[in-house]
């Protein structure tokens, strides 16, 4: 019995290239608005801390981890795909 590479065939369904692109710009749009979102919340964070207004510098620093983990989350969404693709292949 020969091992025969399993893989997923994009090529049946059609319009899988522009679906591809479509979640590639969801991706961009999605890390750079993370990233926009931690910017901003890091500032508030600071600003706050040093006025002493300790309930905005909470919700701020609540910012700056959601907007992490949202970084982390979609990264890490491509990350784990493109694992279970490999580990797929060499089942």
């Amino acid at each position: 019995m020969s091992a025969h590479a399993v893989r997923p065939d994009f090529d049946a369904v059609t319009g899988t290239e522009q679906m591809a692109h479509l979640i590639g710009g969801l991706l961009t749009v999605t890390l750079i608005t993370a990233v926009a979102v931690l910017v901003v919340a890091a500032v508030a964070w600071a600003i706050a801390t040093s006025t002493g207004s300790w309930q905005a510098a909470a919700r701020a620093r609540v910012g700056v981890l959601v907007a992490l983990a949202g970084a982390i989350l979609a990264g890490g969404a491509v990350t784990w795909t493109n694992w279970l693709l490999d580990t797929g292949a060499a089942l």
